[in-house]
């Protein structure tokens, strides 16, 4: 099975001068934890709900004049539309990550490959193998 087959493809991808009150609507519309930040055609970070709150709503920061930038990860991973579930699912388990921006060979966001798909499509073994690296990341 490969990526593609399991991904969330309604995603979209917002600049960095973007307002963290946009990407906030943007995630609820979106039904998202999490927006991948784009300059220039590539992806230069990521945000998640997470962020939002730790590092805007927390830090008391206006949600209309602080950016993406300023609160967005820059080092981000990704994956291909055409990995193998189980490739992927290893990255995530190996960097402890709950979600990966989905590219294609030349660069273009396509989807969001998340845990939540990974438990709603593979293997349950495979699943349970990366559960446990990704929560322990979060504490």
């Amino acid at each position: 099975m490969l990526v593609k087959d399991i991904m969330t493809s309604n995603v979209e991808a917002l600049p960095p001068d973007a307002s963290i009150k946009t990407l906030a609507l943007k995630m609820r519309e979106l039904n998202l934890g999490t927006i991948a930040i784009e300059e220039d055609g590539k992806i230069t970070g990521m945000v998640t709900d997470r962020d939002l709150v730790l590092r805007g709503l927390a830090d008391s920061r206006d949600p209309e004049k602080t950016f993406a930038r300023d609160i967005m990860s820059h080092d981000v991973t990704f994956c291909y539309d055409d990995q193998d579930v189980p490739d992927v699912a290893h990255l995530m388990e190996e960097k402890k990550l709950y979600r990966l921006p989905v590219v294609t060979h030349d660069g273009k966001m396509v989807g969001i490959f998340s845990v939540s798909d990974l438990a709603q499509h593979a293997a349950y073994e495979l699943t349970g193998e990366v559960m446990p690296a990704v929560s322990n990341h979060a504490h």
